[in-house]
């Protein structure tokens, strides 16, 4: 019975974070994200980034000196072959997760998880993680930034 209990915590953890996942399109990421700690990140079509803020982000702790990084490059996470193991590919134009890759400091890479209530891609925010299931501090997720010019 025990190991039945520990099998069901861990789907049920599992199931959250992909209950709650977004996709979205290339051009719903491009654009502005930022968090109440004061994270910046703009992304653009070309698969590139710039962001400030990063040495507030907790899953950065990692990485050396995150207070001098301010960009590189990012890609959807797919999987390529349908195996499920994912990987990061700047040619898929839509994914739940990212991967961002530091100019600065190439051995320094960030998984970003993409949520949305029950996968609503309208509104959606995001996660620099290293967990979906434990997710981001509350000052910690990033919201797009909407255009004025957007209707």
């Amino acid at each position: 019975m025990p190991v039945l209990t520990v099998m069901v915590l861990t789907a049920s953890c599992g199931y959250a974070a992909a209950l709650h996942a977004a996709e979205i399109p290339q051009e719903e990421l491009v654009g502005t994200w930022t968090s109440s700690a004061g994270t910046s990140l703009a992304f653009s079509e070309e698969h590139t980034f710039t962001g400030t803020g990063f040495d507030r982000v907790d899953a950065m702790a990692d990485c050396e000196r995150p207070e001098t990084l301010s960009g590189g490059r990012w890609a959807f996470h797919v999987s390529p072959d349908g195996s499920g193991l994912a990987v990061p590919d700047e040619k898929a134009t839509r994914g739940h997760e990212l991967q961002l890759s530091f100019t600065e400091d190439p051995a320094c890479t960030v998984w970003v998880y993409l949520y949305g209530y029950f996968g609503d891609a309208e509104h959606p925010s995001m996660c620099p993680t290293k967990d979906p299931d434990v997710g981001c501090p509350a000052d910690g997720y990033l919201k797009r930034e909407q255009a004025a010019s957007r209707s």
